[in-house]
């Protein structure tokens, strides 16, 4: 019965209209619940209990065919009649009262639902009115700042750089700021004319220096946002600059945790580009058919621990990139099918607990590639399928502990490998069906304590593989049996030449042949 009543007051409270001439199809949307005065409410409830109960008398009376009941005695009413009365009475009370407990209760839920309803409804409306007024406040702004980016004056665009910049970290949506990054990068990207020399009109020098300062602030208040501690970090945001013509740059102290970082067709012909102390932890870098034909790009002191750093297709004929003192702890860093004409790229003292170097089918027609004091104790650095005509590469003083580098299917027809004292305790260097037919692979004061090398099915038609002045024979490496005229071992061993696959598989992997 009670549940029954609250039922009726439910559809009551939610239906009924609170004043005359109010919409009696309910609130209205956002509204929340209108609730019926309580006065009502009980006389309605009570009127209710009342006729419930009468109607439950009567059918009972029914039910038993309306028995007419014996008179009162003289004496009257019976103390355990009157006892029974009574309880009969508190019981018809204490259900009526249970109804009424149960409809302020009901009420009391409603009102706090009805409230908290309308809280809900007034932010959503307070958020959306705020958004909107702050996408209207940035379009606005964005308007203004790229006018001063598009002015002929070079101070002019560099307080058009600076307002894009706090625009970006005002940007009310993560859409939006990406927005202002591929504006700042697209600035980049324009047209840029080379530097007009000594000779040149004093005016044109000015004007050059000042768009270069334009072009620089970009950089720096970019790497500036890419730094561990920045107020309103940009990591995880794409920056795209395809075909830049960079003559100088920092990215210093930068962590690249994720999005995506593209100087692909970009030309670093001049200056300095630093990404010194960067962090690649996430994310892709990529510098696919990029030309390095000037300037230094460095890496030093980075660490890689993840995500992957591209320079597939890439030419170098004239600049420097090192890795100097880098940790490569995971991630990847690839040179495939890239160009060496010219240039360096050093990875001096490097350390290889993990992650994986790549120089897969590069050509190598010059230039120099290094990693001197470096250390593998673990990871990998392949040259697989790549071609020799020209150009060094060098592991001089480099320790091997474990960990590969691999020169498998390579083709030496010039150039030179060298591995001047470096050590092998562990590890493995491969040069597995590589061609021989020109330069050299020279092994002096190299220390062949543990580990493998091993030239398992290469092939040698002209050119050398030095190892006669070995400081350590201790674990010689695997060569081809007959020794071939271009295989060069120390004097006091050539006739103990171990036999081509007398090692394992196991052994030429990095276990040391035996």
């Amino acid at each position: 019965m009670a549940s029954a009543i609250v039922d009726l007051v439910a559809n009551h409270d939610e239906s009924a209209p609170t004043r005359p001439g109010k919409n009696l199809a309910g609130p209205a949307p956002g509204q929340g619940l209108r609730l019926a005065r309580i006065g009502p409410v009980l006389t309605l409830v009570l009127t209710g209990t009342v006729l419930l109960s009468a109607g439950l008398f009567i059918s009972a009376l029914w039910l038993l065919g309306f028995p007419v009941l014996a008179p009162v005695g003289p004496q009257g009413i019976s103390l355990s009649r009157l006892l029974d009365v009574l309880k009969l009475s508190f019981a018809i009370v204490a259900g009526v009262g249970g109804v009424i407990a149960l409809v302020v209760a009901y009420r009391k839920q409603k009102v706090t639902e009805a409230a908290e309803h309308r809280m809900q409804a007034a932010e959503k409306r307070a958020d959306e009115a705020h958004q909107r007024e702050a996408t209207k406040l940035f379009n606005d702004r964005f308007s203004t700042a790229s006018d001063k980016l598009g002015h002929d004056s070079p101070a002019v665009r560099l307080a058009g750089v600076h307002a894009l910049a706090g625009l970006a970290d005002d940007a009310p949506t993560r859409e939006l700021r990406q927005t202002v990054i591929d504006v700042l990068c697209a600035y980049l990207r324009m047209p840029y004319k080379p530097a007009p020399g000594d000779d040149g009109d004093a005016d044109e020098r000015l004007l050059f220096a000042g768009l270069r300062e334009v072009r620089h602030t970009i950089i720096r208040i970019i790497t500036a946002h890419l730094r561990a501690g920045a107020a309103t970090p940009w990591q995880g945001h794409n920056f795209d600059f395809t075909a830049v013509v960079f003559d100088g740059g920092d990215f210093r102290d930068a962590e690249f945790s994720g999005g995506r970082v593209t100087f692909d067709d970009a030309e670093f012909s001049g200056g300095t580009v630093s990404f010194d102390r960067a962090v690649f932890s996430g994310g892709v870098v990529t510098f696919f058919y990029a030309v390095f034909s000037g300037g230094v790009v460095t890496f030093n002191d980075a660490e890689f621990s993840g995500g992957r750093v591209i320079f597939d297709r890439t030419v170098f004929y004239g600049s420097d990139v090192t890795f100097d003192n880098t940790m490569f702890t995971g991630g990847t860093v690839t040179f495939d099918f890239a160009a060496f004409s010219g240039g360096t790229v050093t990875f001096h003292s490097a350390e290889f607990p993990a992650g994986k170097i790549t120089f897969d089918n590069t050509m190598f027609t010059g230039g120099t590639v290094t990693f001197d004091f470096a250390a593998f104790s673990g990871g990998t650095v392949t040259f697989h399928s790549a071609e020799f005509p020209a150009g060094k590469i060098t592991f001089d003083d480099t320790e091997f502990s474990a960990g590969k580098v691999s020169f498998d299917k390579a083709k030496f027809s010039g150039g030179m490998v060298a591995f001047h004292g470096a050590e092998f305790p562990g590890g493995a260097v491969t040069f597995r069906s590589a061609r021989f037919s020109d330069g050299t692979v020279i092994f002096h004061g190299t220390v062949f304590s543990g580990g493998a090398v091993t030239f398992r099915s290469a092939r040698f038609s002209d050119g050398a593989v030095d190892f006669r002045e070995a400081a350590d024979w201790s674990y010689p490496p695997t060569l081809p049996d007959p020794l071939p005229a271009g295989v060069l071992v120390p004097d006091q061993v050539k006739d103990a030449v171990p036999e081509a696959g007398s090692a394992s598989e196991d052994d030429a992997e990095g276990t040391g042949v035996r």
